[in-house]
């Protein structure tokens, strides 16, 4: 079943055409939004758009789709879903909305772990999201902006936003009192071999987002997860320069440099801060 959406010209509810299956939505005002072939709903307005096809594009998507499924990143995911099982598994059909979601890898391993929840993946990429709703039929797949999310006010129990842009006042309004908010971001360390390759200079990240949530939410809790993986193959290695803003400030000549080393041991350090809507 679709959850409860919001129109993004009106605000108001959108009701679909058919309860289980639907085709459409609309709303009172006449507004009317077609399900795409691929089964997501396009709710981005073209006055939303800063570029003609906003967001990562089809060979990002795909080059963080193939480095996602080898398992390199499987601890963060597990580390996620081990945060938000003891907070949701004791609701009755819990709403989970991952802002940012790209082309779905977190997001479908939180719908199959916790799964009397209903999930949302929205990202302002289409190739993300298209990309998302050929591998998962039962989550909700939204192409829209974080900064104006279509979902009716109070709407869900929880959010997660994994590597992505926090933007505190749209994600505080449609959570529900009390409701929880996952941030995943980078620790000083990660990545840090594929940096030392990339930089003369290897300056550590200061990114906390305690201070742009605060007038929003308050800290429950922060978890580090440090864990290491080794990349020995060309695509591997190539892939995850796509897929990181550290790649794509690499010139081609240094690239080709990079991808003839044989392997390359990373370290990973992340951090998952738990907020509580205040």
């Amino acid at each position: 079943m679709t959850p409860e959406l919001r129109c993004p010209v009106c605000s108001a509810t959108l009701y679909p055409d058919h309860p289980d299956h639907p085709r459409s939505l609309r709303c009172a005002e006449g507004h009317t939004f077609d399900r795409a072939k691929q089964g997501y709903w396009n709710l981005l307005l073209a006055q939303r758009k800063r570029s003609r096809a906003p967001g990562d594009n089809e060979q990002m998507v795909l080059a963080r789709q193939r480095f996602l499924e080898q398992g390199y990143y499987q601890p963060i995911a597990t580390a996620i879903t081990e945060t938000l099982q003891p907070l949701l598994q004791p609701l009755v059909q819990p709403q989970l909305l991952d802002l940012g979601c790209g082309e779905g890898y977190y997001t479908r391993q939180i719908a199959k772990q916790l799964y009397h929840t209903t999930c949302i993946g929205l990202d302002i990429s289409k190739a993300a999201i298209r990309e998302a709703s050929k591998q998962d039929k039962t989550s909700t797949w939204l192409v829209a902006t974080g900064a104006d999310i279509p979902l009716p006010e109070a709407s869900s129990d929880a959010a997660t936003l994994i590597f992505a842009r926090l933007l505190p006042e749209p994600t505080a309004r449609i959570l529900k009192p009390g409701g929880y908010f996952l941030v995943v971001w980078p620790g000083p360390d990660h990545l840090r071999e594929l940096r030392e390759q990339i930089y003369t200079e290897v300056r550590d990240s200061d990114l906390n987002p305690d201070a742009q949530l605060h007038e929003y939410f308050e800290v429950i809790s922060t978890q580090t997860l440090r864990f290491r993986f080794g990349i020995s193959d060309t695509q591997s290695l190539s892939d995850l320069l796509m897929m990181t803003p550290h790649g794509q400030r690499l010139s081609q000549s240094r690239r080709e440099q990079l991808l003839t080393l044989d392997r390359l041991e990373i370290q990973g350090d992340i951090r998952l801060s738990l907020y509580r809507k205040r």
